[in-house]
């Protein structure tokens, strides 16, 4: 080979490694772009967005409690750390404040939601004391669910809960796994082995009880909570008991990948893996690597798409990546291409100024039926991220 032709095939080698990347800030700046009005809108309303109403307008958090209120603030933090533009992080400040005292709630599971996104994410960026103190009280808040019966958190409480006329005992959903990151980092920040014990043990409960042969999840696992035993494995928003619920496969997949993270411990990798190759394999997983609502929604192909699960697997994906094969890496980068699309970007100042288009919160219950949802933008912006490290 001359020198000529060595020098144009680096090159061309050199292009390419750098495709990614500068595709992936590109779709940070273009992020930022979209979600500069959102974030006005915000601080003069001194309101979270959490989705958008059939007029367009902004659909805020529900008032006094909203399980989604820590993504907002947890994007403008990503935003800061990317940007380094201080009106984002007094965008965060601002909005993460309106929920603070949600911290000591020991009525829901969802704290690591919302104070592990939000809060979590300022302690790393800012490492202030206050932060840190947020997250370790919420923590304290989350094990007061935990259940030495059942080994596990309990998910919803069955008085005075949107599912309190299914007749649950200790219901606890898939979802649930992704609030132990809060607890191991509790861990982490105090010293303090019970929140990593709890996590670790609702993990491993939760990987016996809740998952089928195959690698896919039911969606709610009700036990009686004086006996530990499995009353029941149903669904509340996917489309059947049975069905596999996309954002609930997502959420697995996402969980068992972090709870690696932190134990190291084999098994939950393994796990990983195995739920990862479920999605990535099956029949109804489309070309666009942008899931159907639920995998076995009987109208497939004519079943709106959930943008929020394709963006929590690509996240997920990345960081399974980094322990695993390098294929994983692939499917991610293939998911974001379709998510940066303008099948699923919106255009500027449209959406709400919302990022992504086509997500799906519960069609059982017909609420957030093929809108932008600000969970799906938050864990786009995380997989750029992570794409970005």
């Amino acid at each position: 080979m001359n020198k000529l032709k060595l020098s144009l095939l680096l090159i061309s080698l050199a292009a390419l490694s750098c495709n990614s990347k500068t595709d992936t800030q590109l779709r940070l700046d273009k992020s930022e772009k979209q979600l500069t009005n959102l974030r006005n809108t915000a601080m003069e309303a001194n309101n979270i967005p959490r989705s958008i109403h059939k007029d367009g307008k902004v659909r805020w958090i529900e008032i006094p409690y909203d399980w989604t209120e820590g993504f907002w603030p947890g994007t403008c933090w990503m935003m800061f750390e990317n940007t380094k533009d201080e009106q984002w992080k007094q965008a965060a400040i601002a909005s993460q404040k309106i929920y603070e005292a949600h911290k000591n709630l020991t009525n829901d599971h969802d704290l690591g939601f919302i104070f592990n996104n939000s809060y979590g994410k300022a302690y790393q960026i800012t490492k202030e004391e206050h932060y840190k103190q947020v997250l370790i009280d919420a923590a304290n808040s989350l094990i007061t669910r935990f259940n030495k019966n059942t080994g596990t958190i309990q998910s919803w409480d069955v008085v005075g809960n949107w599912q309190e006329k299914r007749g649950w005992k200790f219901p606890v959903i898939i979802d649930n796994l992704m609030n132990l990151e809060m607890l191991f980092e509790a861990t982490m920040l105090t010293g303090d082995s019970t929140y990593h014990q709890i996590a670790v043990e609702h993990a491993n409960t939760t990987l016996q009880n809740h998952f089928r042969p195959d690698g896919s999840s039911y969606h709610v696992v009700d036990y009686d909570p004086v006996t530990g035993k499995v009353v029941s494995k149903v669904t509340a928003q996917g489309y059947a008991d049975e069905s596999a619920w996309s954002r609930g496969q997502a959420w697995g997949l996402y969980g068992y990948t972090m709870c690696y993270r932190y134990t190291k411990d084999k098994k939950y990798l393994d796990f990983a893996q195995k739920i990862a190759n479920f999605i990535l394999t099956h029949p109804n997983y489309p070309k666009d690597g942008v899931p159907y609502w639920d995998f076995n929604a009987p109208k497939i192909p004519n079943e709106p798409r959930d943008a929020s699960a394709g963006a929590i697997i690509a996240s997920a994906l990345i960081e399974l990546s980094s322990y695993t094969d390098k294929k994983y890496l692939k499917n991610a980068e293939h998911i974001l291409n379709s998510l940066a699309s303008d099948s699923y970007t919106a255009a500027l100042n449209t959406n709400g100024n919302f990022i992504l288009m086509h997500s799906v919160g519960s069609i059982p219950h017909g609420n957030e039926i093929d809108v932008p949802l600000n969970y799906a933008d938050y864990y786009y912006v995380e997989a750029l991220m992570r794409m970005k490290k």
